[in-house]
């Protein structure tokens, strides 16, 4: 999910995005409609949250950095999918079609490969025990602090 900041509403908004690449150098790449809501909110603001989970092996990672709308059409092409095409009519050629670019600053990520049953019996065992937290997994926090 990728949030924004709709200074329009004075509230965030968040909506489902597909990433659009297999390796990871610090930027994220998502196709857009130049004329969507999101690249408007991120011409004002830049300072966007995205976050991915995988529900069946509890992993769930959120990552805050700098966003821009791109037209570079070296990106547009090199990103290209039959996927992508599906959503964009007139293909690579569109008119509006963009490119989401999100700089990743920083970031959490929590693993807990710890059943459901698990998980519960220690937030339940923390709440009987002074001076103590659930056990339910990894968390880690990276990047600007």
């Amino acid at each position: 999910m990728l949030v924004t900041e709709e200074k329009q509403h004075d509230g965030m908004r968040a909506r489902p995005m597909q990433l659009v690449q297999d390796d990871y150098d610090g930027t994220l790449y998502f196709y857009t409609s130049k004329q969507s809501a999101k690249a408007f909110e991120i011409e004002k603001e830049k300072d966007v949250c995205i976050t991915f989970s995988d529900h069946q092996k509890s992993i769930y990672v959120s990552l805050t950095g700098k966003a821009h709308i791109s037209e570079d059409q070296a990106l547009i092409d090199r990103y290209w999918s039959p996927g992508v095409a599906a959503w964009f009519e007139g293909g690579k050629d569109n008119e509006d079609l963009a490119i989401l670019k999100l700089k990743v600053e920083r970031g959490e990520h929590w693993d807990s490969n710890e059943n459901k049953l698990f998980q519960l019996f220690e937030v339940a065992k923390a709440n009987l025990m002074e001076d103590s937290t659930p056990n339910i997994g990894e968390h880690e926090k990276f990047g600007v602090s």
